[in-house]
């Protein structure tokens, strides 16, 4: 069984945000004005946010870091809604229904890492960026909450491919946009049930943690702490 996951070595990160762009522009997230982010109603399926890193009673180092949805194997945002939009899959996707979405939002209050996005408006793009949208993505109707997918349409095309070349999926094969516009090489994608892939050593790596793990979500996105990064990779 497939396990998706994500490893994000923040020694490698320098919070340039080309992962927050590339995933506005793959994803269709619509944009955001001053006033609605005043408001706290700005959509990004990835933000970056500070981190505090050190030991209790040592001189802390504050850097920024990229959160985005966990797609944990125990995930509380599926278990609170009341209309089944929100539904984790065989290969441990966390995915969003919008059809099915009712905009309550118990979500949205439910996830620990804030990382879901109710769209307050019907999206619009000033043109001609409504040209560049992607027709793999569906636009998302004012009123539903929105997320990280892993780029899940990319995984469809992935296994078409492979299909079509008779033979079985392999790694590289699907890359979250996230993932292939990093220009550090911070972030990788891969099966973490496969113990010759890259994520799953990584997962292994002494450096590796875990956001708010003592909550029991198990979050399949892990980050990889400050030290010698060339070792593990």
């Amino acid at each position: 069984m497939t396990r998706w996951g994500m490893v994000i070595d923040l020694d490698r990160c320098t919070a340039c945000q080309a992962c927050v762009v590339a995933c506005q522009v793959e994803n269709n997230i619509p944009l955001a004005d001053r006033v609605d982010c005043e408001h706290g109603r700005g959509i990004s399926w990835i933000r970056l946010a500070p981190f505090r890193e050190g030991e209790h009673g040592t001189r802390p180092s504050l850097r920024l870091i990229p959160i985005l949805c966990m797609h944990c194997e125990r995930p509380p945002c599926v278990k609170v809604c009341p209309a089944t939009a929100t539904i984790i899959g065989e290969e441990g996707l966390v995915g969003q229904i919008y059809p099915r979405c009712i905009g309550c939002r118990y979500c949205t209050t439910a996830c620990p890492y804030t990382v879901r996005r109710f769209n307050w408006k019907r999206p619009e793009w000033p043109e001609p960026m409504e040209q560049g949208l992607s027709p793999d993505v569906s636009v998302r109707p004012r009123g539903v909450v929105e997320k990280c997918s892993f780029c899940h349409h990319r995984l469809q095309r992935a296994k078409d491919k492979a299909r079509f070349e008779d033979r079985p999926l392999q790694e590289g094969d699907y890359v979250p946009a996230c993932v292939e516009t990093c220009p550090a090489e911070a972030m990788f994608f891969g099966d973490l049930d496969d113990p010759r892939s890259t994520v799953a050593r990584l997962a292994e790596s002494p450096r590796a943690i875990r956001l708010l793990e003592e909550l029991g979500t198990k979050p399949k996105v892990i980050y990889l702490s400050k030290g010698e990064s060339g070792g593990d990779v």
